[in-house]
């Protein structure tokens, strides 16, 4: 009897494996500190970047929603590094938690050695 049902368990975990379908989670690439007028222009440069073989005016619109998406993005971090930094107590933490995720991200290249030559600095 317990061989049995060993057996179906198998099958029935073989059958869950194999047509049972799942949804994969990934993280959510989006920093902390973008606002949803950021998502929303994020979406905007998608949709006409789907659109730009249409005709030369989506190459426009791409174009300038672009400008405004990397401004907004700009100034949003901007706002957000102020804000951490204007903190007592807890703004060095936040910060480098800041900088540790953007390091993972790849958007900041962290020199790791830094020789000093007399009164210069040479990475």
């Amino acid at each position: 009897m317990e061989e049995i049902w060993n057996n179906f368990k198998n099958i029935v975990y073989e059958f869950n494996e194999s047509f049972v379908p799942r949804k994969i989670l990934r993280k959510n690439s989006d920093p902390e500190y973008y606002s949803q007028e950021i998502k929303l222009l994020k979406s905007k440069v998608r949709k006409a970047y789907k659109r730009r073989k249409l005709g030369p005016h989506y190459l426009e619109e791409i174009k300038q929603l672009s400008k405004q998406l990397l401004a907004a993005k700009k100034s949003t971090q901007e706002a957000f590094l102020k804000s951490i930094l204007s903190r007592e107590g807890k703004c060095l933490s936040e910060f480098y938690k800041y900088v540790k995720n953007e390091k993972e991200i790849g958007k900041i290249f962290l020199p790791s050695k830094i020789v000093m030559d007399g009164s210069s600095q040479t990475r």
